[in-house]
């Protein structure tokens, strides 16, 4: 027992000073205590213990009665920590009233976080950590001082115990207590710092230094809760394009197609899990996603040549099909013009994600290996206003430019405007006479300053392409992505779009086919078809839904259309339902001509008539290509056709049966694995593999079945 003197002389002896090293054991020991304690798992059920402030009660007893301190200096350094800390929490279970009636207002800040709950697996105590609790539980009278000093931040579970305490709480509706304040003054390390003691992380493995980095609550209160973010990805609606009665309406016209968007965009959504947005889906871009070997014109100075061809439907046997492919004049190396390109690139704050900037970054570098030491590349980049980055600089100094591609850094708003108009400004200046002036805009296509109507950048753009200056543009990323206002000002600038959603992509685009994406061979370019009805009563065109073009404006050299560039594949298919064979879907008229004889009638043994329009990139006068299709250009099976024609329309089918077409509601993916397969024929890049990939994702998602 205790002698009563040796008490009453401690309690009237005042108590020394603590020595700054008591004080910094003290703190660290009740950071091993706190930590320690919070280890042990909670069961279900009430939380076991005593409170924080009877804990303190009772081991202020235990401290008296087992003699643990020995001197007057430890009972003092002890006491005064005991005092505060349960004065503290009393305070808190019970707060004071000021002048007896007045009420204390809770306020957002006061109300405890709720603890969201975690499913990481429980990761065990650092055994640095465990070594240096051992070590410190050999010392009396530091085991006492680790029970008695609160923790200044105490550290979520899961930061040392995986969290397994903190989840079963949780899972039990348990609020978490809000931690005491960090001791200040006489109990803080230096008398003003109220973080934990840095000694102990000086002395930690980097691994375990990071387990002790303060964490954020995982949930905010209910009414500070942020909505989730909303995708923004912006596409254009469109009709699928119906079936035509020859007899009523026998003409189609449409501008070509050669973008590449829809197809990567398809490839992106498939592969992360879900079945693409019908309206993502753009049939053309994806037939013309893959290189073809159509034959192509023997000179430039007829830019391109089509073949035409008729077969047997693989989904329909009362229908055919008609296959119009157009191969572009393939330039040499030796006599691609040269390029003045503008790099126009989108560095707000919504290109911040890996599949954005920086695969942009890596993008525009490898283009930049492909060009011509005397080509030429400017830079310029838009957030909240539009900057030039790099002035016209030769190829030649590669470096150079590198180094102001790497430099880019994400930030602010985007005024695409003010970026597009810079663009077109520094082209001009470097303006190279029969050469390839373009302006090659890179974004996600969130213009959210200055003028972000899309019929507003339509008419800026078709101000600027007056210049002889082309735009192609190339998107980023996805949840902000501005695929429709991609299309607009590309159609309009006498460009190409395409969607960049990997390295591989951006090799193909830019590397593998940079010529056609850079050298233009032809724009404006049209096709126009007339149907016999003689020997067509019906007819759709597959795709190009955005492309259509009114009958007159096929001889108005006024109306803008797609442009191909050198080496460019461009497929176009019709199904078409034969005069008598059965498949008809519209009614013939009542009082209308039933049928059509030979009476006089010119060409009438011809299927159709087809017509392309095109200009010659410098010239402002189109020319005129026409090939007439008959029973010649017919072939009587389907596996008669070439390889190339086959792939084509897999793909075909493809695109319609993920756009859920009634056409091809019928038609299974196994039947497109089965024709892309034998069709797959030489496949260098790996393209025709990927695609069967794709249906066999397609497939197992379940997408229109």
């Amino acid at each position: 027992m205790v002698d009563d003197n040796e008490l009453n002389r401690l309690r009237d002896i005042a108590a020394p000073a603590p020595a700054q090293d008591a004080k910094a054991r003290a703190f660290e020991a009740a950071m091993r205590a706190y930590e320690q304690e919070n280890i042990s798992a909670v069961t279900q059920g009430s939380i076991g213990g005593l409170r924080l402030t009877e804990r303190a009660q009772k081991l202020w007893s235990e401290i008296m009665q087992k003699k643990l301190f020995a001197t007057p200096a430890i009972a003092g350094l002890v006491a005064l920590p005991i005092a505060g800390y349960a004065t503290f929490h009393l305070l808190r279970e019970q707060p004071p009233k000021f002048g007896g009636d007045e009420k204390i207002t809770e306020t957002l800040a006061d109300k405890p976080a709720t603890i969201k709950p975690t499913t990481a697996e429980p990761k065990p105590v650092p055994t640095e950590l465990a070594k240096d609790k051992k070590a410190d539980a050999d010392a009396e009278s530091r085991d006492a001082t680790d029970a008695l000093v609160a923790p200044a931040t105490p550290k979520s579970e899961s930061t040392v115990a995986g969290g397994s305490a903190q989840q079963t709480a949780a899972e039990r509706g348990v609020v978490a207590e809000p931690a005491p304040p960090a001791p200040t003054g006489e109990f803080a390390l230096d008398g003003t710092v109220s973080t934990p003691s840095t000694s102990r992380v000086a002395r930690m493995p980097a691994a375990e230094s990071k387990l002790m980095a303060p964490q954020q609550p995982a949930m905010a209160p209910a009414d500070q809760i942020a909505p989730q973010e909303e995708n923004r990805d912006r596409v254009q609606d469109f009709k699928t394009n119906p079936v035509h009665a020859a007899l009523e309406d026998p003409v189609s016209t449409f501008s070509i197609d050669v973008d590449t968007a829809s197809y990567s965009f398809v490839r992106s959504s498939l592969k992360q899990g879900f079945v693409p947005q019908a309206d993502t889906v753009r049939v053309e871009e994806m037939i013309n996603y893959f290189p073809y070997d159509w034959k192509g014109p023997d000179s430039a100075s007829t830019p391109f040549n089509s073949t035409v061809s008729v077969m047997p439907t693989p989904w329909n046997a009362h229908t055919k099909l008609m296959h119009v492919a157009i191969k572009g004049f393939d330039l040499k190396p030796t006599e691609q013009p040269k390029a003045n390109l503008v790099f126009l690139i989108d560095v707000s704050g919504s290109m911040d994600e890996p599949d954005k900037l920086p695969l942009l970054k890596s993008a525009f570098r490898l283009l930049v290996s492909k060009l011509k030491a005397d080509d030429t590349i400017s830079i310029v980049t838009y957030a909240g206003d539009a900057g030039t980055v790099l002035m016209p600089t030769k190829v030649a100094e590669k470096d150079k430019i590198l180094n102001a591609i790497d430099n880019l850094q994400p930030g602010g708003s985007t005024a695409g405007e003010a970026g597009i108009k810079e663009a077109y400004k520094l082209a001009q200046q470097s303006f190279i006479k029969d050469g390839v002036n373009r302006v090659m805009l890179a974004t996600d296509g969130d213009f959210n300053v200055g003028q972000t109507d899309d019929d507003d950048l339509k008419r800026l753009i078709e101000s600027e392409r007056k210049t002889g200056v082309f735009l192609s543009v190339f998107g980023f990323g996805r949840g902000n992505l501005n695929d429709q206002m991609m299309q607009t000002i590309a159609q309009n600038g006498n460009g190409t779009a395409a969607y960049i959603d990997t390295l591989a992509e951006a090799e193909k685009v830019l590397v593998e086919d940079a010529s056609s994406t850079l050298f233009p061979i032809a724009k404006d370019v049209k096709i126009q078809v007339e149907f016999n009805p003689n020997k067509v009563s019906e007819y759709r065109l597959i795709g190009y839904e955005t492309r259509a073009l009114n009958r007159e404006d096929f001889n108005d050299d006024r109306v803008d259309a797609g442009d191909i560039g050198s080496g460019h594949s461009v497929t176009a298919i019709y199904e078409v339902t034969p005069k008598g064979s059965g498949g008809e879907q519209i009614d013939p008229l009542r009082y209308g001509q039933a049928t059509v004889n030979n009476g006089g009638v010119a060409n009438a043994d011809e299927y159709a008539f087809v017509k392309i329009r095109y200009k010659l990139p410098n010239e402002d006068v189109s020319k005129l290509i026409t090939t007439p299709v008959t029973s010649a250009n017919e072939v009587a099976s389907f596996d008669q056709a070439s390889t190339d024609q086959r792939f084509s329309v897999a793909v075909a089918a493809f695109g319609q049966k993920l756009r859920d077409e009634d056409a091809t509601a019928k038609f299974g993916y196994d039947k497109i694995m089965e024709i892309a397969t034998a069709a797959r024929g030489a496949d260098p890049f790996g393209y025709r593999s990927e695609f069967l990939s794709l249906v066999r994702l397609a497939s197992a998602l379940g997408g229109n079945r």
